[in-house]
């Protein structure tokens, strides 16, 4: 059985085409959406909006974490625009190009910048969105668990830390957990070039210690102090930025 995973998309649709390529199946952790790609500002709906001038400034108060400079500027922005029609018509475009090259099957849960509740317009027969449930493939039990915890970015779909571990709780036993953000351990959380910790789940950690599963896939941390370690009989791995790399992390078994 070979599954490939990936994570953090980011907009990467001709890579993403490829993603499944010479797999059982694709599996998918959220962070679809580009709103703005912190290498490159000019791409993203950020920039395609209000312009490239605009996004070296919010990625330079965001990377200072100045965070309510940043939403003020924000909302300068968006003033005379009607922001909800705007980024619904932005968010439906990149879904609808993303999720029409998914290879059958794929398995996908959502990541903190993504809308949920568009998913079910745009995800095919091939794909199954999972969340807080399991799927069996080839014997092992995978387990899903998506979006992010709160934070003052706000993105679109972070939830409060009880949510997030009663998602994680109805799991029960799995053999491969799969998240978008890591469980809450320093040297998977800190990103070495945004140069701060991002948020990662205690109760992630805890499951992983309880429950021990022989895998835990994530993503989220864009550029990782650590890529992957071992907690005991687990191996957790950052799938990598696929926005980036554009290559899946593959398991073979």
């Amino acid at each position: 059985m070979r599954v490939h995973v990936v994570s953090d998309v980011h907009g990467a649709v001709e890579a993403l085409a490829g993603a499944g390529e010479g797999a059982d199946a694709l599996v998918l952790l959220g962070d679809l959406i580009l709103f703005l790609d912190y290498a490159d500002h000019t791409r993203g709906i950020f920039p395609d909006l209000f312009g490239v001038e605009a996004a070296d400034r919010i990625v330079e108060l965001r990377t200072a974490r100045r965070f309510e400079e940043a939403r003020a500027f924000g909302r300068s922005l968006w003033e005379g625009v009607d922001r909800d029609s705007a980024m619904d018509a932005a968010v439906r475009k990149q879904y609808a190009e993303m999720f029409a090259v998914l290879p059958t099957p794929t398995y996908a849960t959502y990541g903190n910048v993504d809308v949920p509740s568009l998913w079910p317009e745009y995800a095919g027969d091939g794909t199954t969105v999972l969340d807080g449930t399991t799927v069996e493939l080839g014997g092992l039990v995978f387990g899903f668990v998506g979006g992010g915890l709160r934070t003052p970015m706000r993105t679109p779909y972070e939830i409060d830390d009880e949510a997030y571990a009663a998602k994680i709780a109805a799991l029960g036993e799995v053999d491969v957990l799969c998240s978008h953000i890591p469980p809450a351990v320093p040297e998977l959380c800190y990103d070495t070039v945004a140069r701060r910790f991002e948020r990662g789940s205690q109760a992630l950690l805890d499951a992983i210690h309880a429950v021990r599963p022989r895998y835990s896939f994530f993503g989220h941390v864009h550029q990782p102090l650590t890529q992957r370690m071992r907690i005991g009989a687990t191996e957790c791995v950052n799938v990598g930025h696929f926005n980036a790399t554009r290559v899946p992390y593959v398991l073979e078994w």
